[in-house]
């Protein structure tokens, strides 16, 4: 493995390792808003560690949809509606401006969202 991808996969796993603690611990709507920005930091380590991957690979993708899109192709990703989904949420996250909305995301990290990043995890661990 290359060190550029082992060092971006690693930040990648303790943040997916953070995230998950803080989903468990999470009983306040100040410990859920941290979760909300570890899910934005786990995305964003996510999608890069998939760039690196990908451009290892000979497959050149530039923005962050191309990305996704190359990932789901390489099959490192088995859903895409749902990787499109995190990134709407993600994107939604940076303004939310209810609690309703800030609860809605929260739901959607805790039950579907941190089950796909550790699917995708598995996935990449696998062939690195």
């Amino acid at each position: 493995m290359k060190d550029d991808m082992k060092i971006s996969f690693d930040k990648y796993v303790n943040a997916l390792n953070l995230l998950d603690h803080g989903i468990k611990e999470a009983n306040s709507e100040l410990g859920k808003n941290g979760v909300i920005q570890r899910f934005e930091f786990t995305f964003e380590l996510l999608w890069k560690s998939l760039k690196i991957f990908l451009n290892e690979e000979g497959i050149d993708c530039k923005s962050l949809k191309d990305c996704l899109k190359s990932a789901y192709k390489y099959g490192l990703i088995q859903d895409e509606q749902i990787l499109l989904d995190i990134l709407l949420d993600r994107n939604n996250s940076t303004h939310i401006y209810s609690k309703k909305e800030s609860e809605d995301i929260f739901e959607r990290i805790k039950n579907v969202y941190v089950f796909e990043f550790i699917k995708i995890k598995s996935e990449l661990n696998s062939r690195i």
